[in-house]
């Protein structure tokens, strides 16, 4: 039998990717392993899918003075070896990574063991750990054409981010039940993050009585961001969070506001959505989701609106101006190359199982 290590965590965004490759690559007959931190956010996402989870100590890389700068390379140090006993345990075909501090020592001892390895860059240009494997790698996935000339020529495929399938799954009927919407007037589904997005959730309840005028509303604010004062609004529901019914929420929209994440993306282009597009700025991240953005909004797939730019009057016209050209930006969308990237990246992983290099 084959067998296959799937290693990332930190973030959902460095998990869930893998979580979706998970029933293909079953069905192609691997025998698939986990390799996270000992406790980080990723153990319960794995162990509840019912796969073998590995533990290693893990440190973050960091680019600023911190304390524990002196002592994080000695657990780096430390996973790499653990990482190396547990694959010579289980001598996979191939590794995949999907980035996070917790996958440098996994696949640096993967190619001390000379087992393939294949990694995938969500963003524009490389995070850190990213960095640091590349050398590593047999070939690296990326989700955006811009990265390509970012990596070792040779290794680079472009082949978008991993969906989870049940996300295909959404009924727009089903949708517009739950939320009492009715079937004839557009729905708008706004998306802002985990923990919400002050200026969006603002701009939004801002605007409410005028969008309310031509749109329906979900409006998944973030935790601890409900307006109770909105609750029972005729056209307008509000969520912290949403899980199992976000595939029908998808399926109801016709228009989508939306941080600039590359996994959140990639699903609105798998998902032909049209959208909006407003990343983090500058003074909240790396810079990542602004050229994420950049790269959609130049493919034709996105309208992008920065952070700093959002008020009730940018809003209002942005969400007219998509959904006044919502076929333009489908149509772009049906042109993307990213068609299908489980079936791109499991196939790489059949052809380095293979070759074993």
């Amino acid at each position: 039998m084959k067998r296959i290590v799937l290693t990332g965590g930190g973030t959902a965004g460095h998990v869930t990717p893998n979580m979706a490759l998970v029933p293909k690559l079953t069905e192609e007959g691997y025998d698939i392993a986990y390799i996270g931190s000992y406790d980080g956010m990723e153990r319960k996402l794995i162990e509840d899918i019912d796969l073998p989870y590995y533990g290693i100590s893990s440190g973050k890389l960091r680019r600023y003075f911190d304390p524990k700068n002196f002592t994080d390379p000695f657990r780096v140090l430390k996973g790499y070896f653990e990482a190396k006993k547990i694959l010579k345990k289980l001598r996979p075909n191939v590794v995949f990574s999907k980035g996070g501090f917790v996958t440098v020592p996994v696949v640096i001892a993967a190619r001390r063991l000379h087992i393939p390895v294949i990694i995938h860059e969500s963003d524009i240009t490389p995070g850190l750990a990213n960095k640091l494997s590349i050398p590593s790698a047999s070939r690296v996935c990326c989700n955006f054409p811009e990265t390509i000339e970012h990596l070792p020529k040779g290794k680079a495929v472009l082949t978008g981010s991993p969906i989870r399938q049940e996300l295909f799954q959404g009924r727009r009927d089903q949708g517009l039940k739950l939320c009492g919407f009715q079937p004839d007037k557009p729905v708008l589904l706004i998306i802002g993050g985990s923990l919400g997005s002050v200026a969006i959730n603002n701009a939004i309840r801002s605007n409410l009585d005028e969008l309310l005028k031509t749109y329906q509303l979900i409006h998944l604010c973030g935790k601890g961001n409900l307006d109770q004062s909105l609750e029972g609004r005729k056209g307008y529901r509000q969520f912290e969070y949403v899980k199992d019914d976000l595939k029908h929420y998808f399926a109801c929209a016709d228009i989508i506001v939306s941080r600039a994440g590359a996994n959140a993306i990639c699903e609105l282009l798998a998902l032909r959505k049209p959208n909006i597009l407003i990343p983090l700025g500058l003074n909240a991240s790396r810079g990542d989701q602004i050229l994420n953005a950049k790269s959609f909004e130049k493919q034709g797939y996105s309208y992008v609106l920065q952070e700093e730019d959002v008020t009730t009057d940018t809003l209002l016209n942005a969400v007219n101006t998509v959904y006044k050209n919502r076929q333009t930006y489908i149509d772009a969308m049906n042109q993307s190359q990213q068609a299908n990237p489980i079936d791109t990246i499991v196939n790489l992983a059949n052809e380095l199982s293979a070759s074993g290099r």
